[in-house]
């Protein structure tokens, strides 16, 4: 079915092309985020077409909290920022961060980005290994029998404090954990797709262990490449001498 999709999509752009609609929404797209949306529909699965719309694949109101939060977080010194998951975000994040340590787990999608990248971020590939009793799973389909610890713990290899964190991979309740542990005093966490039962359990239960420092706030809305609305949640771990989200 998403193959059907995607396919009908292509075709409806280049349908759309010729009648000159598409050079329409590119004008007023810049402007126009109903434009951008419309734009990014017909460029689902075309990395190079979502970077020219300059968008990461979160809801619009979670991109414009996410970039006032690194345009003003702390004045004089750039964004440290890690994420699991890339594609259109881990570019839309270097133009705004100082450095974007990245994590793939699928090596062929990796070999596609990497031509793309620009210099401050560095992606690493951290596949899952084949498991009778995997340590931390994936629930999501064909993913069974996979061992994703290597791949959640990949963050431990970047030294030092963290100013946003972004979950947008796989085994997402395990990264989570392991992202409030790294965080910055004022640092952020962009946890995608919380229409998802199961993350948001996850949410819920850190909320809980923090004693109600974990402050939460889920963005409902349009999303880019995506016909429906979605959820992308932010979190900040209120501490001593640190601001409130």
């Amino acid at each position: 079915m998403k193959t059907l999709y995607i396919r009908v999509l292509r075709v409806l752009r280049a349908v759309l092309t010729r009648l000159g609609v598409v050079a329409l929404l590119e004008r007023r797209a810049p402007r126009s985020r109903t434009a951008t949306w419309l734009l990014s529909l017909l460029a689902i699965h075309d990395v190079d077409a979502l970077v020219r719309l300059d968008v990461a694949w979160w809801t619009f109101d979670s991109l414009d909290r996410v970039q006032a939060f690194l345009a003003v977080h702390r004045p004089g010194r750039a964004a440290r920022v890690f994420e699991w998951g890339s594609g259109a975000s881990t570019l839309w994040l270097a133009e705004r961060a100082g450095e974007v340590h990245s994590v793939e787990h699928d090596a062929g999608w990796a070999q596609v980005l990497a031509p793309r990248l620009p210099g401050n971020v560095d992606l690493r590939v951290v596949a899952p290994v084949p498991s009778s009793s995997p340590r931390v799973s994936s629930a999501k389909p064909g993913h069974a029998g996979l061992d994703f610890s290597a791949y959640v713990s990949a963050i431990d290899d970047v030294e030092g404090e963290l100013d946003l964190v972004v979950i947008d991979g796989r085994a997402r309740e395990a990264c989570l954990a392991r992202a409030l542990e790294r965080l910055a005093p004022d640092g952020l966490v962009v946890f995608d797709n919380v229409d998802r039962r199961r993350y948001v359990e996850a949410i819920d239960a850190q909320v809980a262990a923090s004693g109600g420092r974990l402050q939460v706030v889920v963005s409902r809305g349009l999303t880019p490449a995506l016909p429906y609305p979605t959820r992308t949640a932010l979190l900040r771990l209120s501490r001593a001498g640190s601001r409130t989200a």
